[in-house]
């Protein structure tokens, strides 16, 4: 099927004919077929690299040159970065919005293609954005991730909601290819594209004593290295390939990275240069190890790695620099890199409370479907390791031959239900009881379990909660949310967290910033570290020492989430107290990447804090608001006078204060000289502006004599300041 003679506007064929895409793949032809232009919904259920994003690409612009307005859903932040990038090169408005949970984002909804994480949609509905309804065309990009325990329950709520507000909405899920394709397409009204097909071939096959076996067909591979895994790269790259090895964890995929650098030994004046990038941005040891590897061609890849050196790797390994890049499992689900071959050589990983279980099928198959680079490969291979010929009969039964698995709904799980049930009555999709069971039978758990009482039962259980938290009110079967509920539905948290904060700042006799990040790390909303045998007496001698600071008391059996809790705050009160990141990562074990991470969910929930506490505990609002500002810029509160200043984060900050700077009014006073030497001269000149304007009105409080008069001042700073530097 020729890509000019399907009904696209002229400049997106023009694109695709300068991009080298004349004709369509077959399982693209068939949602053609199937009714694409005709507002058909379509699952899309096939693998990797079979070109998925075009088929949505295709019917957005479709849209859009209808007067129809799109919205992406993604699972992943960095997911969203990507398409975002890739849509906007198409000459149509892009937005993308996935961070402030308590957003409208009204400004969104200017745009002809909205990116966003299924969270982030979550929240503009609850908002009532008011753009939400203009919506014509839903794509939902990963949609098995439907059947992911702690995001599949919102991404399901998601799709259920749009479709309910957005009647005539056309719905394209986009999947991996899965055991129940026809349950998951008969729940959305869609009509299913399944198969196999790849534009690169794909041979799977398990590696065992020196060669791999692709079924009938056996790979000899040269034993250059003791180590095997080792000399599948090498055998790879020989050929001009490139490798993603798959492996359980972090620590795992560094110790691989080192030894496949010493194998590879590259030298290449390019590669040179992207380590010299690498360890310009490193902030930590680890992060300088991987510059070392880039330098010989090798890299490793994962969540705790900083977003800097994360993307240094992905364009290396892009552009075909790169050899290799070890990386724990979350690659295989978010960024496009494919490689020539992928080595799955941990097919086992932890489980909390379970020990090393084999992965499903299904994630196998997502890592294999990375192997094949279209238009540069041949084809491509996924690789199993195999300790003996039994395990490599195991792999290839469990595996390569076995289906993926069926894809089943998480939204019947009391903690997550509970969530949304709120959501549903306060942001009006359920006035009364039998509103929200008429709503709860569109989902997709209803839809496979239609003769299980489970999700009333659930429903009575979350309806009685959030009815004894005062969070809702049911009067004569009339469903209405208090403004306590309001608030918690808008900050987007758990109820059972919004509960533990209020509870635990009303109780609480003397405001402290432990005791409050303490109260927040133990909610429901805040991922918290693990805690090991060597963190365990250091945290047991800080609660002995400073147990009066925090505001939640170690119960009978609860000592593993009160220490991970308090672990995870001691990170945080390290940030906001301006200990360096690197002495962080090193004190706790972690990576810059952690570390971001939690200040952002941090930053979240001291801003729900704050919120509640005005309704609740008026009298910390303005110290839990002040140590909201500490934790968004890490800094302690004698800086927070300097931080409000744009380009002033916490290091310049600091320097300013250290030399007497203290306040913007002590910057106005400051010699010119000095603040250049301080801050640079561009950087200096831009904060002299800053003030310039502020003090001509421009957000500033004085009267406006004070203000005419600082303006002046401002202007004569200014003046000085090119007069002398």
């Amino acid at each position: 099927m020729k890509v000019r003679d399907l009904p696209l506007p002229g400049y997106l064929q023009d694109i695709y004919a300068d991009l080298g895409i004349n004709d369509l793949y077959p399982p693209q032809a068939e949602c053609v077929n199937k009714g694409l232009f005709e507002g058909k919904n379509i699952l899309l259920a096939v693998p990797t690299a079979s070109g998925k994003t075009l088929v949505a690409e295709m019917a957005m612009h479709h849209h859009i040159s209808r007067g129809g307005k799109c919205l992406y859903i993604v699972p992943l932040k960095a997911l969203a970065s990507e398409k975002y990038e890739d849509f906007a090169r198409k000459q149509v408005r892009v937005g993308i919005s996935t961070g402030d949970f308590d957003r409208r984002d009204e400004n969104l909804g200017r745009n002809d293609i909205i990116v966003a994480t299924s969270e982030k949609v979550d929240s503009l509905i609850r908002n009532r954005a008011h753009w939400i309804p203009s919506i014509t065309l839903l794509v939902v990009d990963e949609v098995h991730l439907i059947d992911e325990p702690h995001r599949g329950p919102t991404l399901e709520m998601v799709i259920t909601k749009m479709r309910a507000r957005n009647g005539n909405i056309q719905v394209i899920a986009l999947s991996a290819t899965i055991g129940n394709p026809g349950t998951l397409a008969g729940w959305l009204d869609a009509e299913v594209v399944t198969g196999s097909w790849r534009p690169v071939d794909l041979r799977q096959g398990v590696y065992c004593n020196g060669a791999i076996s692709f079924g009938r067909e056996t790979r000899k591979v040269p034993p250059v290295s003791k180590n095997e895994d080792v000399n599948l790269l090498l055998d790879t790259v020989a050929e001009g390939g490139q490798c993603l090895v798959f492996v359980a964890s972090r620590r795992n995929a560094e110790a691989y990275a080192r030894r496949a650098a010493a194998a590879l030994k590259c030298t290449d004046p390019a590669l040179e240069e992207y380590a010299a990038r690498l360890k310009k941005a490193a902030l930590t040891g680890n992060e300088e190890s991987l510059a070392s590897c880039v330098a010989l061609g090798a890299a490793f890849h994962h969540a705790g790695l900083s977003r800097e050196s994360r993307a240094i790797v992905e364009e290396g390994f892009r552009k075909g620099l790169i050899r290799c890049i070890a990386s724990t499992p979350t690659l295989a689900a978010g960024l496009n890199l494919p490689a020539r071959r992928v080595i799955v050589r941990d097919f086992r990983r932890f489980e909390a409370g379970q020990g090393m279980v084999p992965i499903p099928a299904r994630e196998y198959h997502q890592m294999a479907g990375r192997a094949g680079r279209p238009g540069l490969d041949p084809y491509g291979e996924a690789v199993l390791i195999a300790r003996d010929t039994e395990e490599a009969r195991e792999l290839e039964e469990f595996y390569i031959n076995a289906s993926p698995e069926d894809v089943h709904s998480r939204c019947a799980d009391e903690s997550a239900l509970i969530t949304h049930i709120l959501s549903l009555i306060a942001s009006g999709f359920a006035r009364t009881h039998d509103d929200l069971i008429r709503f709860l039978r569109r989902t997709f758990y209803h839809y496979q379990h239609k003769k299980s009482s489970i999700l009333e039962a659930v429903t009575k259980k979350s309806l009685d909660f959030l009815g004894k938290a005062e969070m809702i009110t049911n009067l004569a079967g009339q469903l209405a949310a208090t403004e306590y509920g309001n608030l918690v539905s808008l900050l987007y948290i758990d109820p059972r967290g919004a509960e533990t904060i209020v509870s635990g700042i009303a109780s609480a006799e003397n405001y402290s910033d432990m005791g409050l990040l303490h109260l927040i790390c133990s909610t429901p909303d805040m991922f918290c570290l693990y805690v090991s045998n060597r963190d365990l007496p250091v945290l047991e001698r800080y609660l002995l020492e400073n147990e009066d600071e925090l505001w939640l008391t170690l119960g009978f059996g609860e000592e593993e989430p009160f220490f991970r809790a308090l672990k995870t705050a001691l990170v945080l009160r390290d940030w906001a107290g301006e200990v360096p990141i690197e002495t962080i990562c090193e004190r706790y074990s972690i990576g810059p990447g952690d570390v971001h991470a939690l200040v952002e969910s941090c930053n979240w929930l001291l801003h729900a804090a704050s919120r509640l506490s005005s309704l609740s505990a008026p009298r910390f609002t303005r110290a839990i608001r002040e140590f909201e500002t500490c934790m968004k810029h890490g800094v302690r509160r004698e800086l927070l006078p300097l931080v409000r200043l744009r380009n002033i984060g916490r290091v310049r900050a600091r320097s300013l204060y250290s030399n007497g700077i203290t306040s913007p009014d002590a910057i106005r006073a400051a010699d010119p000289r000095v603040l250049a030497s301080i801050l640079g001269r561009g950087i200096a000149q831009s904060v002299l502006q800053q003030l310039e304007q502020e003090g001509n009105g421009n957000g500033d409080n004085r009267t406006g004599d004070e203000g005419e008069e600082n303006g002046l001042y401002g202007q004569s700073r200014l003046d000085a300041f090119h007069g002398v530097i």
